[in-house]
């Protein structure tokens, strides 16, 4: 049991469940198990920040519970103030002497704790038994993030109980009726697109106060925007115009009574509006480095991905997701037009393809056909290395690869290289050609499917002048033994190629 007057009310709160409720108390104050002379203590050092090796007897189970809770001291309605109310259990052992309670604010990395101290002669008697202590003077700010650590006095390293809590905010019927500074958070804005400024006014500002506002960027705290500015009690309903150079998701108003350690309360009107994100990417074609640097948090995933002839499509390229919030940097990236980022969040998906005005070295690959084979060429504008996979297409930029070839090293500015297929191996349904360059980490496939193969034949030069001549118009064969039967080449029946199957002549187109 507890010591002093609050017993009852102590039941009262360990029997409620954590966060459920909010209690109101006239005073703060401590309490520990009944019969034991505790001492107490409130620091912000680091004295106890630092463990030993605990013994054999000390195991994290003795720490038995630690429980959190809102309270609210007023001294009339809508003027209270909020606490965070902490109550634990310890099975004391004869090595300990006491327990800490840490209260680490995440908002301000502001540290308070609370030790509870039992005499040595007191705490073997108490070996076995449980101490119960209860602390509810941490005073607390509306909605504050905080983590809460219970702690062995002396610190035995990994014997210890953490917990993330979160005050209520204005919504809760009880902190917005009874905080004064939740009044502060009905605030009016309006945006001046024309002039870049958001025009700030509180709706209703309790007993005369002065205000002061800002905007700022949300990130682990609320980083400086513009300098605050002071809304005087005697102008409450004054308008503040709050210059921006552009609307972010994470750009918020901030709000708060000009008194030391004031409550702060944030708006942030655009935070589902994240399409503007996706413009900070950033090229390096020294390192050829791709990075995307959003000057906001944002949750998500980002991938490379390749753009589709009708520029429908973004697909995919495998191994390239990314998860939010920070930044995402890919190395050795090869600068295509149709390589792009796709960026997906909560609110949809979008995509940005930064190398799509061509003011980079690109590359290209192209398909000729020769007499019974397919030759894929490479045109680059720097030195690139490539390579060349027969694949059965399963979907656009995936194929199930057949063969590999590889192509010989193309050098210096706009060189071409290339290598040469057999026909038969190229002219099947869903048979495709794929081109990579292989000297990068990520580049986009050229892919060429359905490719249509002529017929060839060989014919003589008399088959050619006598059958095969009227039907190929606009056509004419050069040849130093034209005449003669014996001379064979190929002869392709429609007039869009035409090559010999010797080097001894060539059609000329009239």
């Amino acid at each position: 049991m507890l010591s002093g007057n609050t017993i009852i009310f102590l039941t009262l709160v360990w029997g409620t469940r954590e966060g459920q409720t909010i209690s109101q108390i006239a005073e703060c104050g401590f309490a520990c198990s009944e019969g034991v002379s505790c001492k107490n203590k409130m620091n912000r050092n680091i004295f106890n920040s630092f463990c030993r090796q605990p013994p054999p007897s000390v195991t994290p189970s003795i720490l038995e519970s630690l429980t959190l809770s809102t309270d609210t001291k007023c001294v009339h309605r809508g003027a209270c103030a909020l606490y965070l109310s902490v109550s634990a259990s310890l099975i004391m052992e004869e090595s300990l002497r006491g327990l800490e309670i840490c209260l680490l604010s995440l908002d301000t990395q502001e540290t308070r704790c609370h030790s509870t101290r039992i005499p040595k002669v007191s705490s073997r008697k108490m070996v076995g038994r449980t101490l119960q202590v209860h602390f509810d003077c941490f005073e607390v700010s509306v909605a504050q993030h905080l983590y809460v650590t219970l702690k062995t006095i002396p610190y035995y390293c990994e014997v210890q109980i953490s917990r993330e809590y979160h005050v209520k905010d204005c919504t809760d019927a009880d902190v917005g009726r009874n905080i004064a500074a939740c009044s502060a958070a009905r605030l009016q804005y309006s945006v001046d697109h024309a002039q870049k400024a958001i025009k700030v006014q509180f709706a209703d500002i309790p007993r005369a106060q002065a205000y002061y506002v800002r905007l700022c960027l949300k990130w682990f705290a609320c980083e400086d925007y513009s300098p605050p500015v002071l809304v005087n009690a005697e102008q409450p309903r004054k308008a503040v115009a709050l210059k921006y150079s552009q609307l972010l998701p994470c750009l918020c108003i901030e709000g708060w009574a000009a008194v030391p350690d004031a409550v702060r309360i944030q708006i942030c009107p655009f935070e589902n509006d994240t399409r503007s994100l996706w413009d900070y990417i950033f090229y390096n074609p020294f390192t050829r480095s791709l990075r995307w640097e959003p000057p906001c948090p944002v949750q998500g995933q980002v991938h490379l991905c390749g753009m589709s002839e009708m520029g429908d499509l973004c697909w995919e390229l495998r191994h390239t997701g990314r998860t939010g919030p920070g930044s995402v940097h890919y190395s050795k990236v090869d600068p295509q037009p149709w390589l792009c980022m796709k960026f997906s969040t909560v609110q949809g998906s979008w995509v940005r393809c930064p190398f799509a005005d061509g003011n980079f070295p690109g590359w290209k690959m192209k398909i000729h056909q020769l007499p019974d084979k397919i030759r894929a060429s490479f045109i680059s504008r720097s030195p690139a290395r490539f390579q060349v996979q027969l694949c059965n297409r399963t979907e656009p930029f995936h194929c199930h690869v057949l063969e590999t070839i590889s192509v010989g090293p193309q050098e210096g500015v706009d060189a071409r290289a290339h290598v040469d297929i057999p026909e038969a191996e190229v002219c099947s349904p869903d048979i495709c050609i794929q081109g990579w360059r292989t000297d990068v980490d990520y580049s986009v496939p050229a892919q060429m499917c359905d490719i249509r193969c002529s017929e060839w034949r060989c014919v003589t030069v008399g088959q050619v002048l006598q059958e095969e001549a009227p039907k190929a118009t606009g056509l004419s064969y050069h040849h130093p033994q034209v005449g003669k039967k014996s001379s064979c080449i190929s002869l392709r029946t429609d007039a869009s190629a035409h090559l010999p199957c010797q080097s001894s002549g060539l059609f000329r187109q009239h």
